[in-house]
């Protein structure tokens, strides 16, 4: 029987997946969390095989919680399950220690291949993010402005880019406007962008907003 842990933010999404696991055979949903703080509290009291991670919770940043997760419990092995369907997303996930990256537009029958997999050992990626990877195999490292951007600096880039304010975004991640005035100014110099107009045309040109996100 395989222990899967589950942490999203959507009690439906929660709901949803706990169903799809249980109804197939072999998994037990021993735990589940809504948020960052509540999913490193819950992985270190609840022993499981699998933990199926959102990347968008409140309270953290995902991939910080990936490596803070793999540091203090090495052998849980980690699914991303997202609405994010970006390579970047995919490749700072893997970077940080996950085991599989899948996206919430993904079949249940494709969830539980990715939980099972995972959880033997082995690592899992869907079809389209592995064509992804294949197509831009040959394409120069960290040639991309974005790509300079450190993990918290690109999902605050995405957020601007997005169209929330400072505000809605210090509230998401639970830091002080402040802080994230101090992370635009970083990624704008990073980044050689005069203001966030730049950054909204740069993250549409190189497809970095979800569709729902655009705006």
């Amino acid at each position: 029987m395989i222990r899967v842990l589950i942490a999203d933010d959507h009690t439906l999404i929660r709901d949803g997946l706990r169903h799809i696991l249980q109804k197939a055979s072999g998994f037990e949903v021993v735990g589940e969390a809504n948020d960052g703080p509540s999913t490193i509290a819950l992985v270190r009291s609840c022993p499981a095989e699998a933990l199926v991670l959102d990347l968008s919770m409140p309270g953290r940043n995902g991939v910080e919680l990936i490596k803070q997760i793999k540091e203090e419990i090495p052998a849980l092995r980690i699914l991303v399950l997202t609405m994010h369907a970006e390579q970047q997303y995919a490749v700072r996930a893997f970077k940080a220690g996950a085991s599989g990256y899948l996206t919430k537009e993904g079949a249940s029958a494709e969830l539980v291949a990715a939980v099972s997999k995972v959880a033997s050992g082995g690592v899992y990626v869907s079809l389209t993010m592995a064509e992804q990877f294949a197509q831009n195999l040959n394409e120069p490292v960290d040639t991309l402005p974005h790509q300079r951007l450190s993990d918290r600096e690109f999902d605050v880039f995405r957020r601007i880019a997005a169209g929330q304010t400072l505000t809605e975004i210090a509230t998401e991640l639970c830091v002080s406007s402040k802080t994230v005035s101090t992370y635009k100014t970083r990624i704008l110099e990073k980044m050689q962008m005069p203001h966030e107009a730049a950054l909204v045309r740069y993250a549409l040109r190189h497809n970095l907003l979800d569709d729902d996100e655009a705006i």
